[in-house]
């Protein structure tokens, strides 16, 4: 259990910060902006759920999602070190869990027939919003994997990889399953 019994700490008045491992990196360091952008996806998907009275199932599997993001910021706050005890790291079984929401959504959908243009219901265009932060919290990922000594769970990697898949589909699933999607009309205002 996290206790936090006081907020602020005057810590990160230089300008840093500290990982979980108890290292201190400056608050514009790669791993930490990763790691804020993943915070950042789970604050785009808590505006959704503001929008999914109708939706109890989308709703639960993004209460799920938003508790997996929660263990992708732990993840990245302690980098895997060699010698080092093992915390929290995301696992394949999650990754699974989100491929299984995938399937069970877009079996409903109707097929695609265009580029779908974010829009449509309010829940459909805040899961677009979420889809691109997560997107860019997946590329600060996959470049900090590709620094020498910056390890990441390739797991994590991975999880982002679907939830943005997750999140297209759950947008589509939104807009009346698929019907009214917004689509791209290549050319359309020449």
């Amino acid at each position: 259990m996290v206790v936090l019994n006081r907020i602020y700490t005057r810590t990160g008045d230089d300008g840093t910060t500290a990982l979980g491992s108890g290292e201190r990196r400056p608050k514009y360091d790669l791993r930490v902006a990763a790691y804020g952008t993943v915070d950042e996806t789970n604050a785009a998907i808590g505006v959704v759920r503001l929008h999914l009275a109708d939706s109890p199932d989308v709703d639960a599997m993004l209460g799920r999602i938003q508790n997996d993001l929660f263990d992708l910021g732990a993840d990245l706050a302690v980098p895997e070190r060699e010698g080092k005890a093992e915390r929290l790291r995301m696992l394949a079984s999650q990754v699974e869990r989100l491929e299984r929401d995938i399937d069970q959504l877009n079996d409903q959908l109707a097929p695609l027939t265009s580029f779908v243009l974010p829009g449509g219901t309010a829940a459909s265009a805040y899961l677009h919003l979420a889809r691109t932060i997560c997107r860019r919290a997946e590329r600060m990922m996959v470049e900090l994997a590709a620094r020498p000594d910056e390890p990441v769970n390739a797991a994590g990697i991975q999880y982002m990889n679907r939830l943005s898949d997750f999140l297209f589909v759950a947008s589509r699933f939104q807009n009346n399953k698929g019907a009214g999607d917004v689509l791209w009309v290549p050319g359309q205002n020449r």
